[in-house]
């Protein structure tokens, strides 16, 4: 069953809005940062990587956001080209911001970091005059995420996006993304978080995010049921709630409930796990996929991405994905 229907033809299929900033992840494997000496350039952000994971599937994708006046705001957008998504909503900022950047540590495969560096960025100076009714009509689907949520103006641009969404029956999907550092409290992100999620028809994220923004609901046994109901009181159809390596679990405001599959893989790092998944899971929905389906793509193309360098330019074809899955089952029916 997938419950979700999608407005018909439109020019495109997909939006993200949000983070667009640069990845240096570490080339030296097995080392702590402080002896790391080189690092490969990737475009990044969570929004940035599932519109390039979504389009990389076929899928007709834009962006709204803003880059800074720069020679790494004009390679965002670039990059973003290259992929194929339409970057019309895509301004560049003249007050003198600057990308963020998120240097990655690969310790282990379980001892990974990200040390960001997020002040002034010209992402969060995206604006709700940037925000354009009629770019956002022309979508099928819209995805947010929840660092655009941590300042104005852009966090009042997410807002904008979101009635303009509501008013022209696109459907909406948010990425809860929580990062406790782009926040002066704990208190701060539940507010936020939680109005913008009673507008989303979809909803992801991990336990640990959901208990964020539960912090002043009553569920201390952090109940997955009790938390998926308290979005369908709102315009929310699904909830998946990610458990990391235990998978994660999906559930409709039609009662039903789904069980994640989970893929033997070896990993090189963990981020990009979520950004992958999100992106094939939107992927598999749109194309009319009973949820556990989608969810089996998604979880097959987090565990491609993670064992690869990079997030963006990780993302995989459906090609890969699906010779994936069909490699992975073979190998567990011969396993005695």
């Amino acid at each position: 069953m997938n419950p979700i229907r999608f407005p018909g033809e439109r020019e495109l299929d997909f939006i993200a809005l949000g983070r667009l900033c640069i990845d240096l992840n570490a080339n030296e494997i097995n080392c702590p940062m402080e002896e790391t000496k080189t690092f490969t350039k990737y475009v990044g952000g969570s929004p940035a990587n599932i519109a390039i994971g979504a389009s990389r599937l076929g899928l007709k994708s834009g962006f709204i956001g803003k880059v800074s006046n720069d020679q790494m705001g004009r390679f965002i957008v670039r990059y973003l080209t290259e992929n194929g998504i339409d970057t019309a909503g895509v301004s560049v900022d003249h007050t003198g911001a600057v990308t963020g950047l998120a240097f990655t540590e690969i310790k282990s495969p379980e001892e990974c970091s990200i040390l960001m560096y997020r002040d002034n960025v010209a992402d969060l100076k995206l604006s709700p005059a940037d925000v354009s009714e009629e770019y956002i009509k022309q979508a099928k689907a819209l995805l947010i995420s929840g660092t655009a949520l941590s300042a104005s103006p852009s966090r009042e641009a997410v807002f904008l996006a979101l009635e303009y969404a509501r008013k022209h029956g696109v459907t909406v999907f948010f990425d809860v993304d929580y990062r406790p550092y782009t926040w002066p409290s704990s208190a701060e992100p539940a507010i936020y978080y939680s109005l913008a999620a009673e507008k989303c028809d979809v909803i992801i994220g991990t336990r640990e995010e959901f208990d964020m923004m539960e912090q002043f609901n009553d569920n201390p046994s952090s109940n997955d049921e009790v938390t998926a109901g308290r979005w369908f009181g709102h315009h929310a159809k699904i909830v998946v709630i990610k458990h990391g390596s235990e998978g994660s679990i999906a559930y409709t405001k039609a009662g039903d409930v789904f069980m994640g599959s989970i893929f033997k893989t070896k990993v090189l790092k963990t981020f990009g796990a979520g950004d992958s998944y999100a992106s094939a899971f939107i992927y598999g929905l749109m194309q009319g996929w009973t949820i556990d389906m989608a969810m089996e793509f998604g979880s097959a193309s987090a565990s491609i991405v993670i064992s690869r360098h990079s997030c963006s330019e990780a993302m995989p074809t459906v090609r890969e994905i699906t010779e994936f899955i069909e490699k992975s089952k073979g190998e567990e029916q011969v396993t005695p």
